[in-house]
């Protein structure tokens, strides 16, 4: 309005030299466009007089819209953040079990070949004998995908979800010898290392580590034969092939060697001992003391490993100590103090990470006895917390407005002709949302929250201007429902569609995070198309509706009320 008093100026005020020539070029289309409209305008109003002479007919036709959107939001699957595409992803390989670093370095270095190979990906870092879900072992590895620029990854088969499945589908063809998954990152950076889901299940009964390992491998399989639950694994192992080393200590002390002696050895001939660092042609360089690999391939070869005593002669550790060799777990995790197997995973395509969680979960009471229970962590935990806060958050939003609104008007049954609209919204986002196959997540629902406000927006506009009427003009509600919508479309029209045109680029945006503005624009978009329909045929509707019911309220007296006055009897007769 502010503005607009310094553009617009007064009807039949002289025009300056800018605004002739203006005229001049485009007169001729400016006043075809103000014919078009006014005609538009006056079969608006008179399709807006049929509709509030049928308020019983169209409020039955806005139940039926209540129990669709209701529908909407229990076909569309819900979610908490979109997967994001971050510019890189991470692979995780898994070799079988006491498999060598050697083997896994080979492994790796397969990876690294197809990934390069794969358009789109720009280079990769390796990290051998690292467990991408915790920990270190020597038969698991995790490779890093950094991802060339937005800029060159401009089609549909450079983005995320196309490399991924190209990547998965090589590995899987090319590498038997090891279980090889891609994934996308993490939506939170620094809550998990990969995308998709995670959980612990955990032995509350102490029934052991092999009963655990064996329950945690039957909710895998299950989980990979389950739709809409891809790329399911646990790391945790019961059974991996170990070598027990059992130092004679009474043996050691009569022949007077050390324990620290034969520990050391262990330490610097099958791990590594830092020795000093080397200065040579001006570098300086890490020396580290280690056995050949070929001298520590079996386990006799252990045995034929020599340390020395206190008197400086030459000890097999033979002579000292046994070796067996045995079988157990690589490492035991503990969740919630008790000991837990993990078990990742992630949505199959098409499919949202609130249907991933919730299969899962059937999944575990239908498997896994009652001494073992589950417990989701990293993004997934965070997801559960949250669960369905909006259920909460957006009818207090409403309920805010409407305080508002009441407080505006002075009247707690005015503002139901504003609010009433609200839902329309939600039905015209949600299926918005549908049509574009995407998830009803937290981006989603902050765009039911803008919503709110922008529908009110509108059914204001026609509100207040038809109260306005009725009040001064002494119309019935009638005929200033139809008036203050035949006089408020163009502002409607005007503010409605700007601002769907402003979101359009949310809707299709590309580049990073193009998939949180795509869920909130997409959601914002298609609930300001349908409100600004539903809201300018339904609004006036509303109003008549409440209007009716609050002058049949004025009308019927108290059961202490005095008669009233004749000229207020025949002022309410007449209106």
């Amino acid at each position: 309005p502010a503005l607009a008093a310094l553009l617009l100026k007064p009807r039949g005020a002289e025009k300056d030299s800018f605004q002739r020539i203006l005229d001049g070029l485009l007169g001729w289309l400016f006043k075809g466009f103000n014919k078009t409209f006014a005609w538009a305008s006056n079969a608006y109003g008179n399709t807006i007089a049929r509709f509030v002479r049928l308020a019983v007919i169209i409020l039955f036709i806005y139940a039926g819209l209540l129990g669709l959107t209701g529908l909407g939001f229990k076909i569309v699957p819900g979610g908490f953040l979109p997967t994001q595409d971050r510019g890189y992803a991470v692979v995780f390989a898994q070799l079988p079990d006491a498999s060598s670093l050697d083997r896994t370095q080979a492994v790796v270095d397969k990876i690294s070949k197809i990934a390069h190979e794969t358009p789109g990906i720009l280079n990769t870092v390796e990290f051998a004998g690292f467990n991408l879900f915790g920990g270190n072992q020597p038969n698991t590895a995790a490779v890093f995908l950094p991802f060339k620029e937005f800029s060159e990854r401009k089609t549909r088969e450079q983005g995320m979800p196309a490399i991924l499945a190209k990547i998965n589908a090589r590995v899987r063809a090319e590498i038997p010898e090891a279980l090889v998954i891609a994934f996308p990152p993490p939506p939170v950076a620094g809550i998990g290392n990969a995308g998709g889901f995670k959980l612990f299940i955990q032995d509350r009964g102490n029934a052991g580590l092999d009963e655990l390992q064996t329950q945690a491998f039957a909710m895998m399989v299950k989980a990979n034969q389950t739709p809409g639950l891809a790329n399911n694994l646990t790391t945790f192992r019961a059974n991996v092939p170990q070598l027990w080393l059992d130092v004679d200590r009474v043996k050691a002390k009569s022949m007077n060697v050390p324990l620290s002696n034969i520990f050391g050895t262990l330490q610097t001939y099958l791990g590594s001992t830092y020795v000093n660092d080397l200065t040579l042609f001006g570098r300086t360089y890490r020396v580290t003391a280690q056995a050949d690999s070929e001298f520590r391939l079996k386990a006799d070869d252990i045995r034929l490993l020599k340390t020395r005593n206190n008197s400086g002669g030459i000890v097999p550790l033979g002579s000292v100590a046994t070796v067996q060799e045995v079988s157990g777990a690589d490492k035991i995790t503990r969740y919630n103090m008790f000991a837990a197997a993990d078990l990742s995973g992630q949505p199959a395509p098409g499919a949202s990470t609130g249907d991933a969680l919730a299969a899962v979960e059937r999944l575990a009471k239908q498997i896994l006895p009652t001494s073992f229970t589950t417990e989701w962590t990293e993004i997934a935990l965070q997801q559960t917390l949250a669960g369905n806060s909006a259920i909460y958050i957006f009818p207090l939003c409403v309920l805010f407005v409407f305080l508002l609104l009441s407080a505006l008007y002075e009247s707690w049954s005015l503002p139901l002709a504003i609010i009433l609209i609200v839902p329309m919204c939600l039905f015209s986002s949600i299926y918005g949302v549908w049509l574009r196959s995407m998830e009803n997540n937290i981006f989603t629902q902050i765009g039911f929250i803008v919503l709110v406000g922008l529908a009110c927006k509108n059914a204001i506009l026609i509100v207040e201007f038809a109260k306005q009427i009725q009040d001064r003009d002494k119309k019935d509600r009638f005929t200033a429902a139809v008036e203050a919508c035949r006089l408020r479309l163009r502002p409607i029209l005007m503010t409605s569609f700007a601002f769907i045109f402003g979101v359009l680029p949310l809707v299709i945006s590309s580049g990073a995070g193009a998939e949180m503005r795509q869920a909130l624009g997409t959601a914002v978009f298609f609930g300001m198309l349908g409100v600004t329909g539903f809201g300018l045929f339904l609004t006036p509707v509303f109003y008549v509706v409440i209007m009716w019911f609050k002058e049949r309220r004025a009308k019927t007296p108290g059961p202490s009320a005095e008669p009233s006055p004749p000229l207020l009897v025949e002022e309410s007769v007449h209106s």
